[in-house]
């Protein structure tokens, strides 16, 4: 019998029909009289244990405990899961050969293979990849079974992540809330991605906290020849008074008195065109998307977040009409090509003339730069499966993300996007004056967006009328303009998922972006939505509007942790690593090794900080040390930071303790 073990119901159950016609039973589908069975998981159906499972004296948090590292790392069944389990275990014991059929990701690789090895399976194992759910993807990866082993470097990379996540948090979390309560702070949760993430606003926060705004003024000056207007910016000489360090006009003096001066001398003579530099450039095809730009774009354009997108696209998959969401690939396989043509048909029936439209213009002789087999691993970029949406009954958001994955795909067979930057320095009344403009020479796979609405960030387009280098232009006016600097902006929800990915531009160590540029960032396509929603519920951040603002729990977290926590450098270096762990280029013990090496420095660390008492800290009764407010199943209380030497409580009453009496409970 061979036996597929699917990472979800919806899974397994398109592994089915690519077999064939199926028998379902309770927690699997037999097919073929037996020969072929599917089952499945409900994503991890085993989970690391707790510390006080490894030894009961991990149920008090002492300082002298610390670090916690188990010899033998174990896991246990998932409570919710277990009848599955059990299915499954029985199944393996019937089986011949073994399918992991996880999803194409680093976590669906561990997944399936963690559940093998905790069952002891001796027997041999294969793989199979599918980036999308539609009947004939599923066939082609059916005959294209891989060896399970050829991907231990996924596993490894997962495994990394998880025990490394494990150690942080365990020890970190308790080492410094150990020494926040002894202060009268509340408890401080560390993640080895989520606090760098928090601390990314944190410090945002500060920086627009200190702006101070500063008052700049330029000139803006329009000249004209027989073809039309060229408006030009002073450029001013380093020698004038009042130009800051960045050569900012601080003085609107000096810019008034040359608008005086220039609206005289146009009446006696016209200025000079003494240099024009043109450039002829081309911006290639878009690359189609993976989930973190999709996330980022859909956030700009729509105010999705990352997570409503990451749960809309799960849905899409589920229903065939799109590939597997969770890619952090934007490139796809050459042999897809020959799937074009279909997936452009089905495209022509979207509900928008104009877009069917630009589907019939598409050129399928086009191969743009997207389609590279060097680039895919597990996964490729998200695009349009064969399958024919009917769009009137998706929902609103399944819509939008479905037409701007396949606007994506549709750029790759329309032509590079031309055009002509231009330069232009005007000499007149003894100063200079410089233009900038871009004329389009060919829209190309531009034109599929000529109607979608322009994120925030890009430009507007300065046209310049045809112009030669000596010919005169007229003078037409000058104009003051006043300019204030701005703070820098909050983070979106969109902005800092695209922090998380871009992460190299937020280390604090400037030797190392060049050499993380190349990482995809902290966290993963899967997880960083998630930990964004963590840091809201767990109440370290907060929405307000559309933009982000740290709490005061966040702020007190950052004072206390080390550098090495709070700035993304260490984080993005071991993602760094578990991305050559992946790929085999790094082993899993050496990764392994670098944690528990930093771990120990850092739990050293937390052992000597010293933090200040906080203002509101209110002494025990009989020990003299902070109370802590915390919270139990039953609401809010406070405890002795002495615990366990010192069991006093006392009941909370409008967020102060209440002494009238002391009770003795256990706490952890």
């Amino acid at each position: 019998m061979k036996l597929f073990i699917a990472e979800k119901p919806s899974l397994a159950q398109a592994i089915a029909t690519g077999i064939g016609v199926g028998q379902k039973y309770d927690g699997y589908i037999s097919l073929n009289g037996g020969k072929e069975v599917v089952t499945w998981c409900y994503g991890h159906i085993l989970e690391q244990l707790n510390p006080s499972e490894y030894d009961e004296k991990y149920q008090w948090w002492r300082m002298e405990d610390l670090p916690i590292m188990p010899n033998i790392w174990r896991l246990k069944v998932k409570k919710t899961a277990a009848k599955q389990f059990k299915i499954i275990r029985e199944l393996i014991g019937k089986a011949t050969t073994i399918v992991n059929a996880g999803d194409p990701d680093r976590e669906g690789q561990l997944l399936v293979d963690e559940v093998l090895e905790y069952v002891g399976n001796k027997k041999p194992v294969q793989r199979i990849l599918l980036n999308a759910l539609d009947e004939k993807s599923v066939k082609q990866s059916l005959q294209d079974l891989r060896n399970n082993q050829d991907f231990q470097g996924l596993k490894n990379a997962a495994l990394g992540r998880s025990r490394a996540d494990w150690l942080i948090g365990m020890n970190l979390s308790r080492a410094y809330t150990i020494q926040a309560r002894q202060a009268g702070y509340e408890s401080v949760f560390v993640g080895r991605v989520m606090t760098p993430t928090m601390a990314l606003v944190v410090r945002r926060d500060e920086e627009i906290s200190k702006f101070k705004p500063v008052t700049h003024y330029a000139v803006k000056v329009t000249f004209k020849n027989q073809y039309g207007e060229i408006p030009t910016i002073w450029q001013m000489s380093e020698k004038i008074p009042n130009l800051d360090s960045e050569g900012r006009l601080l003085n609107s003096k000096y810019a008034e008195e040359l608008v005086k001066k220039l609206n005289s001398a146009s009446t006696e003579s016209f200025g000079k065109i003494i240099e024009v530099e043109e450039k002829n450039k081309q911006e290639n095809q878009r690359l189609p998307y993976s989930l973190s730009t999709l996330q980022i774009e859909a956030g700009k354009l729509y105010g999705y977040s990352p997570q409503i997108v990451l749960d809309t696209m799960q849905m899409l998959y589920e229903k065939k009409l799109t590939t597997y969401p969770r890619s952090d690939c934007e490139y796809l396989p050459e042999n897809q090509l020959e799937d074009a043509a279909e997936i452009l048909e089905h495209l022509k029936f979207l509900p928008n003339k104009e877009f069917a439209e630009l589907v019939r213009n598409a050129n399928l002789k086009i191969i743009s730069k997207a389609w590279n087999n060097k680039k895919i691993t597990a996964h490729h970029a998200i695009i349009p499966t064969r399958i024919k949406a009917n769009f009137e009954n998706l929902n609103e958001i399944e819509q939008k993300l479905y037409t701007m994955v396949s606007q994506a795909y549709l750029a790759q067979f329309y032509p590079p996007h031309e055009y002509k930057s231009t330069k232009v320095t005007v000499a007149f009344a003894d100063e200079k004056f410089v233009g900038k403009g871009k004329t389009v020479v060919k829209l190309g796979w531009r034109c599929i967006y000529k109607n979608v609405a322009k994120n925030e960030s890009e430009e507007t387009e300065t046209n310049l009328p045809p112009m030669f280098k000596g010919e005169s232009v007229k003078y037409i006016s000058g104009k003051v303009i006043e300019k204030v600097t701005k703070p820098p902006t909050k983070f979106t929800e969109s902005t800092l998922l695209q922090a998380m990915k871009e992460i190299y531009k937020y280390v604090k160590n400037e030797d190392l972006k060049a050499e993380l540029k190349e990482c995809s960032g902290i966290g993963t396509e899967a997880t960083r939505a998630g930990i964004i929603e963590k840091l809201q519920t767990s109440g370290f951040l907060k929405l307000v509007g559309k933009y982000f603002e740290p709490t005061e729990k966040a702020k007190m977290a950052v004072k206390i942790l080390p550098e090495e926590m709070i700035f993304p450098d260490t984080t993005a270096i071991w993602e760094k690593e578990l991305e050559e762990v992946a790929n085999g280029k790094e082993s899993f013990k050496d990764f392994y090794d670098n944690q528990i090496r930093g771990l120990n420095s850092l739990i050293e660390k937390a052992k000597i900080l010293k933090i200040s008492p906080s203002a509101s800290v209110v002494k025990c009764p009989n020990c003299g040390k902070p109370m802590v407010r915390r919270k139990s199943k039953n609401g809010y209380f406070w405890g002795c930071s002495g615990f366990p030497e010192c069991k006093t409580t006392a009941n909370d009453n409008k967020g102060k303790p209440d002494f009238s009496r002391f009770e003795g409970r256990n706490l952890k």
